[in-house]
């Protein structure tokens, strides 16, 4: 009884409502159809995140409703206390006006009104969102009656957090716009990793569509939000020589297509570990490899052999690239950028043109990859260099230093402290 006590009056009508949402959902999907069960945890959170700030629900009366939804649903999963919790934040993270947001967006991008290169993309952004802010968005009013903060000044801070999402009534948008939006195009592990994990705007925008139109699975989401891709793929100050060497629009896809560092965590580096030793483990780890470089890249083969004017020449790994229709030379350097590098990879450009590209491809374009390097020097290096070359670091797993070797407790040991106790 002293629980009962603790439930607002409201609360039958709210679980009745919710009831007949689910009902409602499963006759018309059985919820197989992953949009619709988006769609309908859209519409849950909203109406917990409704009665928690008119009716003051606490945590008690969600342990409830969870409690009474999977008794009258006993055959479905997606109802516990931490699901329903999940719920409440999709749909705080995602309110109407940045599901509209990015769903314009989107539609850009599928029409290729702009290319979906990192800095256009956050330049779109900014317009689209400063468009709608125009159009009145920016008149409506928080509880407290002040006027919303431009979401564009929010989007130059990554560490701002989910202050930028404005509540608007559920009824503001219809199932259509949200069954069609890029958000329904994403799996429910998909949403709870970037409700998780990701706080700015463009950071989410750029997830959901590189996610999207690369089929990026919950699992790989989870690595490249770990390995910061966002971060190290929209860096502006890569340095590649491509927008003097090639032309747009290959030349910002050639740049997008960069990271600095690149980073091969499967790989066991020794201790002085030389490009040969790299090169095989990359070789022999070809599917995380590819998976790093990025969608598109075709392996051709590692120590490629080129014979030029009777003189063999190898080159360490070539690729070839189905979206920018061209060969791509990757040459590993297990120490600090030389300015003859650059020379060295210039040369195997202008031989994979000569001998193996066809008239039908794009220039070559060379990726020189080393353990680290001089900004100035390396820019300096291209500065002049005629080939479409760009400079990246890389980043190795750490092997276990032999000093710590002798102190780490071999299997048997573990074995027997664990069968001890």
């Amino acid at each position: 009884m002293k629980e009962e006590n603790t439930i607002p009056d409201n609360y039958k009508n709210v679980l009745a409502e919710i009831k007949t949402r689910i009902a409602q959902a499963q006759v018309k999907t059985v919820l197989a159809a992953n949009k619709e069960m988006l769609w309908l945890y859209w519409q849950i959170g909203n109406e917990i995140l409704h009665q928690q700030k008119n009716q003051g629900w606490g945590a008690k009366v969600i342990d409830r409703l969870s409690k009474d939804i999977r008794s009258e649903f006993p055959k479905l999963n997606g109802f516990s206390v931490r699901n329903l919790k999940y719920m409440q934040k999709f749909a705080d993270f995602y309110s109407p006006q940045i599901i509209s947001i990015f769903s314009k967006l989107y539609e850009k991008i599928i029409s290729g009104e702009f290319v979906q290169y990192p800095t256009a993309l956050l330049q779109s952004m900014e317009i689209e969102i400063n468009t709608i802010l125009q159009q009145g968005v920016a008149k409506l009013q928080n509880e407290n009656n002040s006027i919303m903060q431009p979401l564009v000044a929010q989007l130059q801070d990554t560490e701002i957090q989910n202050s930028i999402i404005v509540q608007y009534p559920t009824a503001q948008l219809q199932e259509y716009e949200f069954l069609n939006s890029p958000i329904a195009k994403l799996t429910w592990t998909h949403h709870m990793l970037i409700i998780d994990k990701l706080k700015s705007c463009s950071q989410i925008f750029w997830y959901i569509a590189n996610s999207i139109d690369y089929g990026i699975s919950s699992n790989v989401l989870r690595f490249q939000i770990e390995s910061q891709l966002f971060e190290r793929q929209i860096k502006e100050n890569k340095i590649t020589n491509f927008k003097n060497t090639l032309p747009p629009p290959q030349s910002d896809l050639a740049n997008y297509l960069m990271k600095d560092p690149f980073i091969f965590d499967f790989v066991q580096a020794k201790e002085k570990a030389d490009e040969r030793d790299i090169e095989e483990q990359l070789v022999k780890h070809i599917t995380k490899f590819l998976l790093e470089l990025g969608q598109g890249f075709a392996f051709i083969g590692e120590q490629y052999h080129l014979k030029v004017s009777d003189k063999d020449f190898y080159i360490d790994l070539l690729f070839y690239h189905t979206k920018l229709h061209c060969y791509v030379v990757v040459e590993l350097k297990a120490g600090e950028f030389a300015p003859e590098d650059a020379g060295q990879i210039g040369f195997y450009i202008a031989a994979v043109d000569g001998e193996v590209a066809t008239p039908a491809d794009n220039p070559t374009i060379g990726l020189l990859l080393c353990k680290q390097k001089n900004q100035i020097i390396a820019e300096y290096a291209l500065k002049s260099n005629k080939s479409p070359i760009g400079v990246a670091e890389y980043e190795l797993s750490k092997a276990v230093p032999e000093y710590l070797k002798s102190k780490l407790p071999s299997i048997e040991e573990i074995e027997n402290e664990l069968s001890e106790k």
